[in-house]
């Protein structure tokens, strides 16, 4: 089978209120925490991560990137198979299972795509984690209850990066700062000008 890339977002949300409180208690950094994959479980996309096929790929990922330091994530819908440097925004520091749940704790950068990550979160802009990848996918037939055919990734899958994205579906978990647990506002915010104010300095 040909390998494709794979990119599946869950929403991710961080309370204006407690910001502050995050970057004070992580030495000036934004840390958050939350969900950044479901295995076993259909996605937007239509498709379904295996346990096994994630337990595999997220074990390496710990070996190699998050131990040592090297877990980075862009900001925005990237459509390579490799990290851009020049678009970092987040490093992945640590990630542990809650029983089909993947969960991550997460570095905001001190980079220009992490600065304007974090006015985004600073706004209470609402984004979405997206998990990038590169695999094969078979096609598996639902029931008779005429849903969608369902996808499950095949064994081949390689993780490539967790990415910040502006498009977040409706399922999944919401991010929080680490040690709050909080419920997100939604305020209205226009994201190209807090883009164009972060880019005038």
């Amino acid at each position: 089978m040909n390998k494709q890339l794979l990119v599946d977002v869950r929403p991710f949300n961080i309370s204006t209120d407690k910001i502050n409180e995050s970057i004070s208690e992580n030495n000036g950094k934004l840390v958050v925490k939350g969900v950044l994959q479901r295995a076993e479980s259909k996605n937007q996309n239509g498709r379904v991560y295996p346990r096994e096929v994630l337990l595999k790929e997220v074990g390496k990922y710990l070996e190699n990137q998050v131990t040592e330091r090297r877990a980075l994530g862009e900001l925005d819908h990237p459509e390579s198979s490799v990290v851009n440097l020049n678009n970092a925004s987040h490093n992945i520091i640590e990630m542990h299972w809650d029983g089909d749940d993947l969960m991550g704790t997460v570095e905001v950068l001190s980079t220009p795509a992490g600065n304007i990550l974090k006015e985004l979160f600073k706004s209470g802009i609402k984004l979405g984690i997206s998990s990038r990848g590169l695999g094969s996918v078979e096609t598996i037939k639902e029931d008779e209850h005429g849903e969608e055919d369902t996808v499950e990734v095949q064994p081949d899958f390689e993780l490539i990066a967790f990415d910040f994205v502006s498009n977040p579906s409706t399922q999944g978990a919401f991010m929080r700062p680490v040690n709050e647990s909080v419920q997100p506002k939604t305020p209205e915010n226009n994201i190209e000008r807090i883009i164009n104010s972060i880019m005038r300095g």
